[in-house]
């Protein structure tokens, strides 16, 4: 029998991390979803993951940074405030590896990546059942329009090419 699990937004972030000159990191954590997990059978090898990620949210958790990273000029927030997951294959190898393909849409820019998916458990807590992903990947934000290029002092690009993201995923049913 399938099961849909609801996201839970106070418990999911997700985190982005950029290159940013030739030694540091430009990150940002948005926290502002929506979306579901339908599980088969309480069978995780069956899952099928969708979720979106509203990137013009005010609703962060590392500051001054986060602005940086939703500039209208890099994610373009006003005209695309959201990104959006929607798995197409769950593969699991055993309980710690998982690899969670799917459709990943920025700038409505919609490409295929592969993704490395922990499943961290399922647990009851206050009455509810809770479902709990660990969620990571390397894009080329290129990929997605993310085109937008700055300059250090030196000359050099400031903005690496690779997008990092980890997401936290908790689920309730």
């Amino acid at each position: 029998m399938k099961t849909k699990w609801k996201i839970d937004p106070s418990q999911s972030d997700v985190l982005i991390k950029m290159r940013h000159s030739l030694i540091a990191y430009l990150t940002g954590t948005m926290n502002k979803f929506d979306g579901h997990i339908d599980i088969e059978n309480n069978e995780i090898a069956d899952a099928s993951i969708e979720f979106s990620l509203d990137v013009n949210t005010k609703e962060t958790r590392t500051g001054q940074k986060d602005k940086s990273l939703k500039m209208n000029h890099l994610f373009d927030v006003k005209e695309y405030p959201l990104i959006q997951f929607k798995s197409t294959s769950f593969e699991k190898i055993n309980r710690n590896i998982n690899f969670l393909k799917g459709n990943l849409t920025i700038k409505n820019i919609t490409r295929s990546v592969e993704l490395d998916a922990q499943f961290i458990g399922i647990n009851n807590y206050d009455g509810d059942q809770k479902a709990a992903f660990e969620v990571s990947g390397k894009i080329n934000r290129n990929d997605f329009g993310l085109n937008f290029t700055s300059f250090n002092q030196n000359g050099g690009l400031a903005l690496g090419k690779d997008i990092k993201l980890i997401a936290n995923l908790e689920f309730s049913i």
